[in-house]
């Protein structure tokens, strides 16, 4: 759930600050006051385009910040490969490795006028598509913005599996799924010609023998060059550790014999002024230091011993490594845990086709068993699809028709995986392409919803998509721009009614010019346009009490200030939003 949102310098807006709660919130103003800014800013924020038009006139940046509360309770898997992909925002986090406290989260984004962009989630920075694939577990957006999950295909599976109740089937599925192309590349090893895996098990073989006698230690590369290096260099080493155990002390005029003498006399003179105590404690302090600090020279440079032999049986260890990083490592410069890695890696090679024929035979019969229940489950998947579907074409459609899109038929449609065998009919998710379609008048033939032209259209799709799927989809806030347009009357009541009924469990913002539809919010903010001089500024704020009434008589019938329109909008108000 959005709980603030703050603007700065974002198209005409100079800086607001606003707070949101659980429910339906409306968004009026008169036309072209700027509504759409807001959830242009909001579309940014969640990874939207940024385009330097975006910065307000005469300002170097603009940003954008907001602070969600967080669902709890959302699974989180603790072990995952590389392929898994994020089921929540609780998981996308756990997997990038971002903390949170107290359940909430801030993401954070600006735009510079030099073209440069940067966005934060938390205090970690995030790439563009980071940002936008973590928000859309939060928020959707709905009329002409490209932040929808209902508009990408591949999230139309997902959701039709949530209406079936089938998610927890479909993930086991693709755990086997997994299982099954594992176990098709391991036999896809076996399948080279036996001389060509004889040659490559001989090759790993050899390279397992010549790694395993080096008996080599992590690190052991770095700490051998720094022994040679010492070695090496032994005559400068010994001839700096000499001089400074001379400097430090080697006669009166050494720095320990001075400190001697200014120490004698500083003890004299703090005998005749006591104030002089804690230089005199100093004093003698650097000298037990620099005592200190000269025995561990002496003692360093007595134990120096020239040996050549050590350095000879290092220099050979080196080449040896050098020589196995330039056959088993990227390069001779690489880490040595490169060899250690590829020792690993052959030795497993051999253990998995040491068997030749034997394994190769067991592999097969496993995929086989493994193919057989595939395809089993993967049709009933299927059929459970298949059935769902016909029920949600008939309550998307009878949807519709009562938000003013009578006539319009929605159809899921299935198609069935294209190939011959069950590699080819079968992915990871069954063996079912799936995306949902709209025909907007009688006889036409149905569409992608990326095709529908409307976006008043668009949104009340979507608003009926989400009244059915309110309960399944884990996205907590939901935005709708333009879903009044070419609506009136009953339909606009409707519409009001079915997000009003919508936000029991959803958090809802709606920008509308409808009062038919605003009388039904349970917030509504106001956004007004302003000129002071040259500079044009949109205003945000939230409405309430007798402003809200204003408001709603203004939006019913141009006038805020006639008896008539206030009362008539008091009267709305008290029936559809509890009274302000």
């Amino acid at each position: 759930m959005l709980e603030d949102l703050t603007i700065k310098d974002f198209a005409l807006i100079d800086s607001d600050y606003l707070e949101f709660t659980k429910g339906f919130t409306v968004l009026s103003g008169e036309t072209g006051a700027g509504k759409s800014i807001l959830i242009g800013a909001l579309s940014f924020l969640l990874g939207g385009k940024a385009d330097v038009q975006q910065i307000r006139v005469g300002k170097k940046e603009a940003s954008v910040s907001g602070t969600f509360l967080l669902p709890t309770g959302l699974p989180v898997r603790t072990e995952y490969t590389d392929e898994d992909e994020p089921r929540n925002a609780l998981e996308w986090l756990s997997f990038h490795g971002i903390e949170i406290e107290n359940d909430r989260v801030l993401l954070r984004r600006i735009i510079r006028d030099t073209g440069k962009n940067g966005a934060w989630i938390n205090d970690t920075p995030v790439t563009r598509g980071d940002l936008a694939q973590f928000s859309s577990f939060l928020v959707d957006i709905h009329g002409q913005h490209e932040h929808q999950s209902l508009m990408k295909v591949t999230e139309h599976r997902k959701y039709l599996d949530a209406r079936a109740g089938i998610t927890s089937d479909v993930e086991a599925f693709t755990a086997k799924y997994a299982v099954l192309v594992a176990k098709r590349k391991q036999l896809a090893q076996y399948n080279l010609s036996d001389s060509e895996r004889l040659r490559k098990l001989d090759m790993m073989s050899f390279a397992v023998k010549e790694i395993s006698e080096a008996k080599l230690k992590p690190g052991e590369d770095t700490a051998l060059e720094e022994e040679q290096a010492r070695l090496s260099s032994y005559e400068k080493i010994y001839s700096d550790a000499d001089s400074i155990d001379q400097l430090l002390d080697g006669d009166e005029n050494s720095v320990l014999g001075l400190l001697k003498r200014i120490r004698r006399d500083s003890m004299h003179i703090t005998e005749l002024d006591k104030s002089l105590s804690s230089l005199d404690e100093r004093v003698e302090a650097a000298f037990y230091e620099l005592s200190d600090i000269a025995g561990e020279f002496s003692s360093y440079k007595n134990k120096l011993v020239y040996d050549p032999s050590r350095l000879q049986t290092v220099e050979e260890r080196l080449s040896l490594i050098y020589n196995l990083k330039k056959k088993y490592a990227s390069s001779v410069n690489a880490p040595l845990s490169e060899v250690i890695s590829y020792f690993e890696e052959a030795q497993k090679y051999i253990e998995e086709n040491g068997d030749g024929n034997n394994k190769k035979d067991t592999l097969t019969a496993e995929i086989k068993v493994l193919e057989k229940e595939i395809l089993t489950q993967a049709e009933k998947l299927s059929n459970a699809r298949k059935s769902t579907a016909s029920v949600l074409n008939s309550e998307v459609d009878e949807i519709l028709s009562k938000l003013g899109m009578k006539g319009t038929s929605f159809t899921v449609q299935i198609n069935q995986k294209a190939g011959s065998d069950v590699e080819q009919l079968c992915g990871p998710y069954g063996k079912d392409d799936i995306e949902f379609l709209i025909s907007a008048n009688p006889g036409n033939p149905p569409l992608p919803l990326a095709k529908i032209a409307s976006g008043g259209e668009l949104s009340r799709v979507m608003l009926a998509l989400k009244t059915i799927f309110a309960k399944t989809d884990n996205v907590e806030t939901l935005v709708f721009d333009e879903i009044d347009t070419g609506i009136g009357g009953e339909v606009a009541v409707a519409v009001g009614a079915h997000i009003k009924n919508l936000a029991k469990n959803k958090q809802i913002f709606c920008i509308t010019h409808l009062a038919s539809i605003a009388v039904y919010a349970d917030n509504q903010i106001k956004i007004e346009k302003s000129v002071s001089g040259e500079i044009t500024s949109s205003n945000v704020y939230p409405v309430e009490g007798e402003a809200r009434v204003a408001e709603i008589a203004r939006m019913l019938s141009g006038d805020s200030d006639t008896s008539q329109s206030l009362e008539h909008a008091r009267s709305l108000l008290a029936k559809f939003s509890g009274g302000d």
